[in-house]
C-alpha cells in the first residue's frame, strides 16, 4: 500500500506539499497539484482518515452518527439513503447505529460517537419529553432530531405533519361510511404517536362522530403489537368497521391477524396504514396509506446538521414536511 512518502518521492515534491494537495488543494499551484494528483491516482494512494483529521485545522472528523430505532423498517432505510447522499457529497461518512427502541442502546451509541469524535448526530429521540439522556451539554455534539421531536431545549428538527396525515386518512374513511375506526398507535412517549392520535380525533370530531377512547390503543411500534392490538379491537362489541394502523410495522401485524381470523379486506373490514413501504402496493388488496417523504427527511436533516456544525450558535430550525394520502383498495376504494 502506497504511503504519503511514496507519493512525495514519485512526484518530486515535499511531503507537506502532498498533504496540502489532499487537504488544502486551493493553496497549491495548479501545475504542481495536477502532478501530485496524477501520482496519487497511479499509486492508488488512499489517505488515512485519522491522519486527515489530525491535519484538519477545523478538527472535523468527517464522520456523522445516524441512530435509527428499527433497522428492519424500510421507512428508516429511505431516511438513511437521503442522509448518506448528503453526507457523501460533503466528503463525510455515516456511522449507522440501531437503537432497537432501547434507551440503554441509544446511550451506548451516543457514547461511541463521542469517543470517535463524530462531527454530529442525527437522531429520532425515544421520548418526546427529552427524558432520555439528551442533555445537550453532556452530549457535546451537534444534534439534529428527525421523524420525532422533543420538548424542552430547542433542537434542529425535521418531521412530517403527522396530525395532518392522520386527519386526512380518518376523513377518507369517514367519507367511505366508517364511523367506528380502530386506531393502533405507537407508545404515547413518541411525538409521532400523540400527533397521529390527535389528527384521528380531530377528523372524527369535525365530522360529528363520537370519539370512542376504547378504540384507541397504543403499544410498541412493532409488528407483534399490531397483531395483538388488532385482536383486542376486533373483540369489541360492536366491532370496528375499519382499522387504522399508524405505522407500517403495526399495519403488517394487523393484516396478519385479520387474515388469520377470516376477515376479508375490504369486504368485512377496511385496513389502512401510515408510511408507504415498497411492499404496500404489492399486498392483496394493495394498502391505502399515508406516504411520508422519508428520503427528503433524511437529506434535510443532514443538511441542517452540516449547517449546525458550521454555525454552532445559530437559532434552531424546525422543518415540517407534508405527507400524502395514497388511496388503494384496502379500504374499498378503487386504485
Amino acid at each position: 500500500m502506497a504511503t504519503l512518502e511514496d507519493v512525495a518521492e514519485r512526484a518530486g515534491v515535499s511531503i507537506s506539499t502532498v498533504s496540502r494537495v489532499i487537504n488544502r488543494p486551493e493553496k497549491v499551484n495548479p501545475q504542481t497539484r495536477a502532478q501530485v494528483e496524477e501520482v496519487i491516482t497511479a499509486l492508488k494512494y488512499r489517505p488515512s482518515r485519522v491522519a486527515q483529521r489530525l491535519r484538519n485545522k477545523e478538527g472535523h472528523a468527517q464522520l456523522i452518527g445516524l441512530i435509527i430505532p428499527d433497522i428492519q423498517n424500510p421507512f428508516y432505510s429511505e431516511i438513511v439513503r437521503g442522509a448518506e447522499d448528503v453526507a457523501y457529497a460533503q466528503d463525510s461518512a455515516i456511522i449507522l447505529c440501531n437503537s432497537d427502541e432501547t434507551p440503554s442502546r441509544e446511550q451506548f451509541y451516543l457514547d461511541v460517537l463521542k469517543s470517535e469524535s463524530a462531527d454530529g448526530v442525527l437522531l429520532p429521540p425515544l421520548y418526546n419529553d427529552g427524558s432520555l439522556a439528551l442533555d445537550l451539554e453532556q452530549l457535546s455534539l451537534p444534534l439534529v432530531c428527525f421523524d420525532r421531536r422533543i420538548t424542552g431545549d430547542p433542537v434542529d428538527t425535521v418531521v412530517v405533519n403527522n396530525r395532518y396525515g392522520a386527519m386526512a386518512m380518518t376523513r377518507h374513511l369517514i367519507r367511505l361510511g366508517h364511523e367506528r375506526i380502530g386506531l393502533i398507535c405507537g407508545p404515547a412517549s413518541l411525538s409521532t404517536s400523540t400527533e397521529r392520535a390527535l389528527g384521528y380525533r380531530d377528523a372524527l370530531e369535525d365530522a360529528g362522530c363520537t370519539v370512542d377512547e376504547n378504540l384507541i390503543v397504543m403499544d410498541a411500534p412493532h409488528r407483534e403489537s399490531g397483531y395483538t392490538r388488532a385482536g383486542e379491537l376486533l373483540r369489541h362489541d360492536p366491532t370496528p368497521t375499519a382499522l387504522f394502523a399508524a405505522n407500517n410495522q403495526l399495519a403488517l401485524g394487523a393484516i396478519e391477524y385479520v387474515r388469520e381470523h377470516g376477515y376479508r379486506i375490504p369486504e368485512d373490514l377496511a385496513v389502512v396504514g401510515f408510511d408507504d413501504a415498497p411492499w404496500a402496493k404489492l399486498l392483496d388488496p394493495p394498502l391505502t396509506t399515508v406516504r411520508q417523504p422519508a428520503y427528503e427527511m433524511g437529506s434535510r436533516a443532514t443538511e441542517l446538521l452540516f449547517k449546525r456544525i458550521e454555525a454552532p450558535n445559530r437559532s434552531p430550525a424546525l422543518v415540517t414536511l407534508r405527507p400524502e394520502l395514497i388511496v388503494r383498495r384496502s379500504c374499498g376504494a378503487p386504485d
